[in-house]
């Protein structure tokens, strides 16, 4: 097995090493679109997440229209997956897929060799950026996962609910028909107004979805789905994936929907779009009408054991032990294409009895840092003062965290002047005894502006998924980790792993 990024820099992609064959599967250059959320004109398209925040949020509504299209056209009413999966099979997950440039398509290899033999996969939030249009699916989700043999599910972030969900429901609930318009709003209200300003589909956004539709055509490759939210029975186990909008939150039909699957003595997993645990903070994601979707993973007679979300560009994980004795893993899995989350902008973590010795990222903070130090110095064309090496990255971020080393060390680098600044302007996490007010606009600037300019083109790109393997009395998840390098295509390093116990056979 090749080395990790905990191992050695060169298991992080660092070093002179063989670019990946990824980029032989790429569109060609002249029909890829390059992502940049620096672009005026790429954030207005996006704009239905700043309108719902403002003038009230229409998803709900909108989801519920789409529900009960999809049960009038014959989806069973408690959106329910009954698959014929052994007590031993392994699925995937992958989260915030869809830029469909060389960052999505570099995990393509890795994936496909480390799931050759799973049963199904599940794309955890955002699977189209920008906006989830209908045409960008031929080449941000059939043309990578064409060689990808079995069905893959998904779950809808906030970008694919910037069109309303229209492309989403077509490619995975069997073609579903656009909604008839809804009622017109009061003029003059708030309502009103967001309508007036809202983002809608091109008229003929779709017209090569059929064409798409054929990379992933074997009868294998199949997936229907009930709606955007919904659970698959598979082996011993209940996945559950819940659809969290364009805000991050459940409409009362949908938690009152939750409620119902999560009870019963069968062992869950559950998939949502916005972690519960992330960057040192927890976010429970409240249910329309009171309580949250944490109360329902926590509760003991659901036998949750796992929650996994995506939305947040990187892995996480959180052992989190509860008062009666079990652990849950929280886990951040958005690490699947889109551009990189920073995780050397998370401080020294101490949440919910989760201390930094129990705390998993990847990227490793120092290779965060050396990432981004490198990439604003090209940037500002500044890099002899801005790049750090992934020594003095490491170096530096023990020093602000009081962490050891988390890579075997090697030669120690001298902490510098300049190293702390660069660390400072970048946002980097400090303990909490150490945080004050004057700091906290600087990493909320980097981190809500800069941080999602942060594309790049060569490796390493710090990309991740999950393999999951399923026993009747254990699941095995392993993070794994594509640079875009050859070797990690190869052999791709697990970056992290555990293994959860089951509390019971499914009746």
């Amino acid at each position: 097995m090749s080395s990790s990024s905990r191992e050695s820099a060169e298991g992080a992609g660092w070093g002179p090493a063989e670019r990946g064959t990824y980029r032989q599967s790429m569109p060609p250059s002249d029909r890829r679109e390059r992502i940049s959320w620096l672009d005026p004109r790429m954030l207005w398209a996006a704009r239905n997440g700043v309108l719902a925040s403002w003038f009230g949020d229409p998803t709900g509504a909108t989801r519920s229209r789409w529900v009960a299209q999809r049960e009038a056209a014959g989806a069973p009413a408690d959106k329910v997956i009954r698959r014929d999966d052994p007590d031993r099979f392994s699925f995937l997950v992958i989260g915030d897929t869809g830029e469909g440039g060389e960052p999505q398509y570099a995990v393509v290899p890795g994936l496909l060799e480390a799931g050759r033999d799973t049963r199904f996969a599940v794309i955890a939030s955002d699977v189209i950026y920008p906006v989830g249009s209908a045409d960008d699916y031929a080449a941000k989700f059939f043309r990578p996962y064409r060689d990808y043999p079995a069905p893959v599910y998904a779950i809808p972030g906030n970008h694919d609910w910037y069109e309303d969900l229209g492309a989403f429901m077509r490619v995975f609930c069997d073609d579903a028909p656009a909604l008839p318009p809804g009622p017109a709003p009061r003029p003059l209200t708030r309502a009103w107004l967001r309508a007036l300003l809202w983002h809608r589909p091109r008229a003929d956004d779709g017209r090569r979805l059929d064409e798409a539709r054929a990379l992933r055509s074997a009868p294998g490759q199949r997936a229907v789905q009930p709606g955007p939210y919904w659970a698959i029975d598979a082996g011993p186990v209940r996945v559950i994936g819940i659809d969290t909008g364009l805000l991050g939150t459940l409409d009362a039909e949908q938690g009152a929907w939750l409620r119902e699957v999560a009870r019963g003595p069968r062992p869950k997993i559950l998939v949502t779009g916005s972690p519960l645990y992330v960057d040192g903070r927890y976010r429970p994601c409240p249910i329309e009408g009171g309580g949250t979707v944490d109360d329902i993973v926590r509760d003991p007679d659901n036998r949750f054991v796992a929650a996994i979300g995506g939305d947040i560009h990187n892995y996480q994980r959180y052992p989190v032990r509860l008062p009666d004795g079990r652990t849950l893993q929280y886990v951040v899995a958005g690490g699947g294409g889109a551009f990189t989350h920073a995780t050397h902008t998370i401080p020294r973590v101490d949440v919910a009895g989760v201390s930094e010795r129990d705390f998993r990222c990847y990227p490793l903070r120092g290779d965060s840092l050396a990432f981004y130090s490198a990439l604003y110095g090209r940037r500002l064309r500044l890099p002899r003062f801005f790049a750090l090496t992934e020594a003095e990255a490491a170096a530096v971020i023990a020093e602000r965290l009081g962490i050891g080393p988390t890579r075997a060390p090697g030669a120690p680098a001298r902490v510098t002047r300049r190293m702390r600044l660069v660390a400072g302007l970048l946002g980097t996490g400090r303990r909490p005894d150490r945080t004050r007010r004057f700091r906290l606009p600087v990493r909320r600037l980097y981190t809500q502006l800069f941080s999602p300019g942060s594309a790049t083109y060569r490796p390493p790109f710090f990309k991740s998924f999950l393999r999951l393997d399923v026993g009747p009395d254990a699941v095995r998840l392993r993070c794994y980790a594509a640079t875009g390098n050859r070797a990690q295509e190869i052999d791709p390093p697990v970056e992290d792993e555990v293994t959860i116990p089951l509390p019971g056979a499914a009746e």
